[in-house]
């Protein structure tokens, strides 16, 4: 009996009795009779053995099957001659999966310029009403009456049709809503309130279907990453709608950039349905070199035990509610949609009201900071992703990354309301949306590890939760600036709000999957 080790480089998954194992090296030990091939890369090709033994030493790309007799194993351990190694820079920006990332990234680009419209045209709208804070706060949380509604609906559908076809129906409906906004305006108040309040029920499928595609196109190392530059998009679109709609507004009309962004919402569902593929290996384009790699890398994150069950149409709500981790990224979303919401909607008028600048200089001073966090957001992914390449587990990687986008913005806000020029108020409130895009490193990859099956409607649960929270912060702002007179008060709470939530997060949350089916048990392999 002869041995033959080779020096370990990396685990590797074997396949037996359709079920994969990760094993971190193999040892074969076969009697010396028995021929084998070493190639170049040494790997093993067609070793079999009447009474061979396999032990824990170093294959790599390799699959094992059982023959029907106990004392007769044959190892088919072929090389895979074409195994993608991982990527360099280069290789993955110019791979598929990070075209079909970048047309999220348009699409919530689109998604947010739709939504911020309106809180640049309620400053002319509200001086031709003579329309009250409150009252403004009302029509703007408008949006947010139809967004309440669809995420955990919208969620479910994903997880069960799929992002790709979900995310086209909903760019579709809410760029034709978006489009007949000037036409509602005209006739009624009650039809621009229903009209905004179908915006926000076609984009409350938006991050639902962005997740379930991240989760099927990109491993868990790239994740963070795939989220980052999705999640840039959704930022830039807030630079743009502010950027653009006063320039839009002056050259055709206040309902100007409605018209356009709903046009520019047809044609990328055009391209979206004729360009990508719900998951890659449907994907025509895509090489196969890019393919192997993916189903490799999504490989390794193995479940041992029962596999889990399918998503269906009628989600374990209770189960799913009756852990910890999902509260704690409720109680992230809720956090992170309070500011977010509060900040893109009353941003402008803060310029405006505190500083007495006009509506197109206050659009540039709110405009500036969402531009930074697209960026920051993007390396917030590199961070995650270079902590869990490097060995830290992926709980204290989502724990760093969640702290990081909280207390930062909370400190920030802080230094925001004793900021004497709109420049130091735009420096302060760069810092607090810049920081606080870590946090899509944070929850947001996180609702993908803890239920991949059920990250479609974790995350509408999630965002339902967020959705309240940002109806409370977008009211509640209006009716607390007509009470007391003041913005700082009201951001001296949100502040507070963020380092109880970051605590909430730190204490309860875990980059664990966690069982959410009755049926199967799961154990991440980190």
């Amino acid at each position: 009996m002869s041995s033959c080790s080779l020096s370990p480089y990396r685990p590797i998954y074997v396949h037996i009795n359709n079920k994969f194992i990760g094993i971190k090296s193999i040892n074969l030990q076969f009697s010396s009779q028995f021929p084998y091939k070493s190639t170049n890369r040494k790997l093993f090709r067609n070793v079999s053995s009447n009474s061979g033994s396999v032990g824990l030493r170093t294959i790599v790309g390799c699959r094992v099957r059982t023959g029907v007799s106990s004392n007769d194993k044959s190892f088919d351990l072929a090389p895979n001659e074409d195994e993608a190694l991982a990527p360099n820079f280069l290789e993955f920006i110019t791979s598929e999966r990070v075209k079909v990332v970048s047309m999220l990234a348009l699409a919530l680009a689109l998604c947010n310029a739709d939504r911020v419209v309106m809180s640049v045209a309620i400053v002319p709208l509200s001086l031709a009403h003579g329309w009250s804070r409150s009252f403004s706060g009302i029509v703007q949380s408008s949006f947010l009456w139809g967004y309440l509604v669809s995420p955990i609906a919208g969620g479910t559908l994903v997880d069960y049709y799929g992002g790709k076809i979900i995310m086209a129906w909903g760019v579709a409906l809410w760029s034709l809503a978006t489009f007949l906004t000037p036409w509602a305006a005209d006739t009624s108040l009650l039809a621009l309130l229903a009209m905004r309040a179908v915006v926000g029920l076609a984009e409350g499928v938006a991050l639902p279907a962005m997740n379930n595609m991240v989760a099927r196109w990109f491993p868990q190392t790239e994740r963070a990453r795939a989220v980052a530059i999705a999640m840039g998009g959704f930022t830039s679109g807030n630079a743009i709608g502010l950027v653009l709609s006063p320039i839009l507004m002056s050259q055709a009309g206040i309902f100007g950039p409605f018209v356009i962004f709903g046009l520019s919402g047809f044609l990328w569902v055009l391209v979206w349905l004729s360009a990508t593929s719900s998951t890659p290996d449907r994907h025509p384009q895509i090489s196969k070199y890019e393919l192997e790699y993916i189903l490799r890398e999504k490989q390794k994150p193995l479940l041992m035990g029962n596999k889990h069950k399918p998503a269906t149409v009628i989600p374990p709500f209770r189960r799913l509610l009756s852990k910890m981790p999902t509260w704690s990224i409720i109680v992230a979303n809720a956090m992170h949609s309070w500011g977010f919401f509060v900040i893109l909607s009353w941003m402008p008028i803060y310029f405006n009201f505190v500083y007495h600048i006009d509506l197109r200089q206050a659009s540039w001073f709110s405009a500036v900071p969402w531009s930074v966090m697209a960026f920051t957001g993007y390396l917030g992914g590199l961070l995650s992703d270079m902590l869990i390449q490097r060995g830290t587990s992926v709980t204290l990687t989502r724990k760093i990354l969640q702290s990081i986008g909280f207390i930062a913005p909370g400190i920030a806000l802080i230094g925001l309301t004793a900021a004497k020029s709109p420049v130091m108020a735009s420096a302060w409130l760069t810092l607090a949306i810049g920081m606080k895009s870590f946090s899509h490193s944070g929850f947001l990859v996180n609702l993908q590890e803890i239920a991949p099956q059920y990250s479609g409607v974790l995350h509408g649960i999630s965002n339902t939760a967020g959705t309240f929270a940002a109806i409370l912060g977008t009211v509640g702002a209006g009716f607390f600036v007509e009470l007391v007179g003041s913005f700082q008060g009201f951001l001296l709470l949100t502040s507070l709000l963020y380092f109880l939530s970051a605590l909430f997060y730190i204490i309860f949350s875990t980059g664990e999957r966690v069982n959410f089916d009755e049926a199967g048990e799961f154990l991440l392999l980190q």
